[in-house]
This record gives C-alpha cells, structure tokens and sequence, in this order.
C-alpha cells in the first residue's frame, strides 16, 4: 500500500517534506499528530527503507502500551498488513520491510542505553526529562520526531530543543484534523467555557500556563533599602546538586529574595570561603537544612553562625512564603529557574496534591530555611516577624 491511498493530514506532510534532523510537533487533542506519524513511518520510511532500526517510546510502559503501540497495530490491522509472524510481543518488536520497529519505555534504562536505531519517535516528549532526551538522542543516527500536548509553560523542549538550527517546530490544532466528527469537535469547544487553560493547551495547541506551580513571582532590578532582612538561608550540594545560599527581606506585605551561591562540587571549606568573600560575618544568622548536622558544626566552627532549620518544615515554610508577593532580583538566575519549574505533584486523575516534587528546589529549599525560623504563624492566622 502506498502513502497516496491512506487518508492523512497536514503532519504526515509536514514529515514528508521535512530535511531536518528534528521535527516537533506540539498540538492540541485531537489534532492527529501521534496517528499521523505513525502513518509515515509505516507507510512512507519503511516503504522507502529496509534494515531500519526505529523506536517509539513514552515514559512508561503502561502509557506505552495503550496508546502508541495499541494505534499502530490498528493501523497495520486495519489496512489488512499486520502479521502474527513479524509480531514479537515479548520483545515489543515488529518486523516490517525488514526493517525493525521497537517499542521502549524509559522505566527500561537498558534499553535507553541500549543499541543505536536511525528513526526515532518519542511519544508525549514533555513527559522525559532532559537525561532521557539526550541519551536517546546520542544513539539516534537519522531523525528525530517527538509530539506533545503543551499543558506545562516551562519545558526543557522550549529552552533545550526549538532554539537549535537543525529543528523544524509545527503547530497543529483540532481544526487541522479533518476526519474528526463534528460531536467531538463540539466537545472540545466546549473548553472555552470550562477552563481557560486547558483550552489552550488542548483546543488551540499553546503553552499552557503551569497551574501547579508552588509560587508565583515577581522581580526587580534591587531590593529596596528599607527592606529588613529576615535571615540566610543555606542548601548543602556537592556533586550533582548544587549548593544554593539565598538571603531574604520583608517590606509590608512583599518578601524578597536574592541569590547569593549556586554552585556543585564546594566543601565545607569551599562554602566558608564564599561567605567571606560575600561580606558575611558571625552577626548573620544562616539556616541550613538540619539533615546535615555535621556540615553545619563544621562551618560554625570556621566561625559562622550557621543553624539548623525546623524540621519536617517543607509545607509550613511554603505556607508562609505564600502569604507574601514573593519578589526575586532579576539576577538570581537559578532561583528563577526554579520558581518557574517548582510543581505540585499531580495525583493519577490530575488532581493536585499537597506535595511538591522534589526537584528545582535547591535554591528554593535554601530560601525555606531562611524564613521557617524566623516568621512565626500568630493565632490570628497572620505572620509575624521575630
């Protein structure tokens, strides 16, 4: 079966056309992105290549299995081109034109580190992290092709991905879906008046805007003057985490926040000598994460007047941050990348919980020690500052 006697839509052109390494493609529901590209593998790569390797992945496995690997089985059912015989449900592999199609999760880190392939399709890409991103790519010899809804405002795909030269970015909606019945197209409609985000994301294919962010903020060029400074607040990291100190002010109802370190691999010593050169001395108070008794001795020592924050104190302190208009300086970098990324988990129906994920937290995490001690919830339900 050729490519001309299937019906398809503006993304499996888009594909046909395309000589970049990259293709993304970020839509709406509804759009027919996944369905679209896997009619031109099927129909158009494998027709045109033999002794391919291909993969098609998603995070997890479950995901995996019910969504992409279950739409390109009914495809080649339905076009009456499935065989039981090039079908190995084991290995999640299917043998067409002798080319080799293989199905992976990225719960299979095996498999991410595994053999090269010269197609790639990565199924709802926002879902990876930037690790899974570039270890899969490091083993992609041809193409790249990754679909997602754009439900999250902050993405490693905006910052990592479209701003390379060898990517081809498209946008599709539902509107571009001509096989979608006017029943279904009326329920997507119907988000405008249901919620505003979600009909942006998911009715006209946009970013969305995070609604789980723990924060909100904004920033300034300077902390003003009359500001009274709360405390320091100090994260330990080494290898992989950086350690992140962070001093915080209060003016009226506006708490600030200036990022002073965010760096890896700094001992104890390291860390010392930075507070020296910051201008720090034994008057300032520094709360460090109390998991790390023997640092904060260590440093007290040295002569600093470091200690250890409250325990169990994640959602108290992001209780009381919240109650301020939290303001960064537009030089904290780091602290900003991660008031733009800090989320709620979501449970598995989208609900959110009361939890944070752990990660984009470092700063964050510094900026919680540096306020949980010193601003007390009074019986009022107000803050007060001690």
């Amino acid at each position: 079966m050729t490519a001309t006697s299937i019906k398809t839509n503006k993304v499996f052109r888009h594909l046909e056309s395309s000589k970049s390494k990259i293709v993304v493609q970020q839509g709406g529901t509804r759009s027919g992105k996944t369905y679209n590209i896997l009619l031109w593998i099927i129909f158009s790569y494998c027709q045109r290549n033999e002794g391919k390797i291909i993969t098609i992945c998603r995070k997890t496995y479950p995901a995996l299995r019910g969504t992409v690997m279950r739409d390109f089985l009914t495809i080649l059912k339905d076009h009456e081109i499935y065989s039981e015989d090039d079908h190995s449900k084991t290995a999640s592999e299917y043998k067409l034109n002798s080319n080799t199609i293989e199905f992976i999760s990225l719960d299979m880190p095996q498999k991410i580190r595994g053999r090269k392939r010269d197609l790639l399709f990565c199924n709802e890409a926002n879902e990876l992290t930037f690790e899974d991103w570039q270890q899969l790519l490091f083993r992609t010899n041809e193409k790249v092709i990754i679909d997602f809804n754009p439900s999250e405002e902050f993405h490693w795909i905006y910052d990592q991905v479209l701003p390379r030269k060898d990517v081809e970015f498209y946008q599709t909606t539902y509107k571009d879906n001509p096989f979608l019945g006017a029943e279904i197209k009326a329920e997507i409609e119907r988000l405008k008046e249901i919620d505003e985000n979600y009909w942006r994301v998911y009715g006209l294919g946009e970013r969305g805007q995070a609604r789980s962010l723990v924060y909100t903020f904004s920033t300034t060029k300077e902390i003003p003057k009359e500001a009274k400074l709360v405390s320091y607040g100090l994260d330990f990291g080494y290898s992989s985490d950086p350690t992140s100190l962070v001093r915080t002010y209060i003016l009226d109802d506006n708490m600030y926040v200036d990022e002073l370190l965010y760096r890896t691999g700094m001992t104890n010593q390291d860390i010392a000598n930075e507070m020296k050169v910051l201008g720090l001395n034994r008057s300032n108070e520094i709360y460090a994460d109390s998991a790390e008794p023997k640092s904060i001795e260590e440093i007290y020592r040295m002569g600093w007047n470091v200690k250890p924050t409250i325990k169990g104190s994640i959602n108290i302190g992001i209780d009381i941050i919240r109650r301020y208009k939290l303001i960064a300086t537009e030089s904290s970098f780091n602290l900003i990348k991660e008031l733009r990324n800090y989320k709620y988990i979501e449970d598995k129906n989208g609900l959110l919980t009361n939890k944070p994920v752990d990660n984009f937290n470092h700063a964050l995490d510094a900026l919680r020690y540096s306020v949980v001690n010193k601003i007390s919830k009074s019986h009022l339900g107000r803050y007060s500052f001690r």
